[in-house]
């Protein structure tokens, strides 16, 4: 049997990391997107100018990760993997791990502890515990409202406002907020949401927390990117043929990376920048970069292909209808819509974004692209859909994006979206489902009206909801090749002409 990897026990390929000896971040969700890039530039940081900054990674719920972790003195690898050839790296940024449903009262013990001055989050979009229609803290959510009534909390907005209110009946050492998640200026988003829960709270509970907020602590914005799909036992598999050893929680990861940061942090930070993170006081354009045109554009991918039948990006992209509808949704609805940061070429950038889609190496699953949609759109379309129709032009394709969507996850009644659509999990499912027995101008309207999935100003788009309507009921009687031509035809015909 192969032994695990362990300090004691080298490898072959990849060398082993000093442990770090302090921890000064504590990090919220300890998924494969932290573990692949916040955590490699990390290291990267320790490595070059040293420092106490280790990292206590808390998991939210699931017990596999940190099990493993702790049974391989907190070392796992990072497999960066292309057509050319994997390389692995073992970050070893971590000094604990640990189950936040498990210990809830140690997250707050921690993010009070004055050797943590910076709290980082991968906790998806979903986790943020805000209304989508409004983007306001959900007071009504039974896990919030549970936080706010006091004991230990489970929602993370819950927990850093509760360690922040600790902290500051503690003396109140400053301390940082990032957020690592796809959430337009997620620092400021952040705050507002952690504000509004202290707010909540009685003027005896809130007020230290809340002068001690405005006084010693701030939330940086950032943006980060990195594509990082879900690890497989056949993955695993053959990390431990290239290392040597068995690692129980690899990571597979594409070769680019990046990490633009706003540089206001009240308790010192790490050097990033030897990992290559970028501080700049552009993240918001860094953002709508990332969000819109990768993000939204993977968004089409994924829900096109999962109704065409095939597991991965690389296979969607591969399509010639499915790359021509990305191309256009790209180039003519998203990038309007965003001002490139200094210094980024767009065409360049747009260049790279179709290689990094079409990493057959990779395999990156339609299925986990297209999951948590109902948050994930709501920060990727609303933006640009406003752009083009009050510009007079039309988004046929992000209208097709949400169609396609709806078409995945709550199918109508007769329709089979496919095992990859079906394989998609979505917080807004259950309640789309039950309204999904109509025609697609009917779900339509459920979803962005009724339900305002996108937020309250596309509520009022009629011709956007009756387009996404038409196209899902295209999808439905004609199938989604037939919706691909309509939404591109129209679109080639608004498209601007190069003289």
């Amino acid at each position: 049997m192969t032994a695990r990897l362990r300090r004691d026990a080298p490898t072959s390929t990849a060398s082993l990391p000093d442990a770090p000896a302090t921890a000064g971040i504590v990090h919220l969700g300890l998924g494969s997107f932290h573990r692949a890039h916040q955590a490699v530039y990390t290291a990267a940081a320790m490595r070059a100018a040293g420092g106490d900054w280790g990292i206590v990674g808390v998991a939210s719920r699931s017990r596999r990760v940190v099990d493993a972790l702790h049974a391989q003195d907190h070392l796992y690898t990072v497999a960066t993997i292309s057509p050319t050839g994997t390389t692995l790296e073992i970050p070893g940024a971590h000094t604990d791990s640990y189950v936040a449903a498990d210990d809830p009262a140690r997250v707050v013990a921690d993010l009070a502890d004055p050797r943590i001055r910076i709290a980082t989050l991968t906790v998806t979009e979903n986790g943020y515990s805000y209304s989508p229609s409004t983007q306001r803290l959900d007071v009504d959510d039974p896990i919030v409202a549970a936080d706010l009534r006091g004991g230990d909390p489970r929602s993370s907005i819950g927990q850093l406002a509760r360690g922040l209110q600790r902290r500051a009946a503690a003396g109140g050492e400053p301390m940082s907020i990032l957020s690592c998640d796809n959430l337009l200026s997620n620092g400021s988003h952040t705050e507002k949401l952690v504000r509004a829960f202290l707010q909540e709270l009685p003027d005896a509970e809130s007020a230290d927390a809340l002068t001690y907020l405005d006084r010693a602590v701030t939330f940086p914005s950032s943006m980060v990117d990195r594509i990082v799909p879900a690890t497989t036992p056949e993955f695993a598999d053959r990390v431990a043929g290239l290392l040597g050893v068995r690692d129980d929680v690899p990571v597979p990861a594409e070769p680019f990376t990046m990490w633009a940061i706003e540089d206001r942090f009240a308790g010192g930070r790490p050097a990033w920048e030897a990992g290559g993170a970028v501080f700049t006081d552009e993240v918001g354009a860094y953002e709508q970069l990332k969000v819109r045109l990768l993000n939204g554009t993977h968004s089409l991918i994924a829900y096109l292909g999962a109704l065409r039948g095939v597991p991965t990006i690389p296979d969607a992209i591969a399509l010639p209808d499915v790359e021509a509808a990305a191309a256009a949704v790209l180039r003519h609805e998203y990038e309007p819509s965003v001002t490139a940061p200094r210094g980024v070429d767009i065409e360049q950038y747009e260049r790279e974004l179709f290689s990094r889609w079409g990493n057959s190496a990779l395999g990156h699953r339609t299925s986990q692209v297209g999951s948590d949609g109902s948050v994930k759109l709501g920060q990727r379309i609303p933006g640009p859909v406003r752009h083009a129709l009050d510009g007079g032009g039309f988004p046929h394709l992000i209208a097709l994006t949400v169609a396609a969507y709806l078409a995945c996850i709550a199918p109508p009644a007769g329709f089979d979206p496919g095992p990859h659509a079906a394989a998609m999990t979505d917080p807004a499912r259950a309640r789309l489902t039950a309204v999904a027995t109509r025609g697609g101008r009917d779900l339509a309207a459920r979803a962005i009206v009724e339900l305002q999935l996108f937020g309250e100003d596309l509520a009022h788009r009629t011709a956007f909801i009756d387009r996404v309507g038409d196209l899902l009921d295209t999808i439905v009687e004609r199938g989604v090749d037939s919706a691909i031509t309509d939404a591109l035809a129209a679109s080639d015909a608004l498209a601007p002409t190069t003289p």
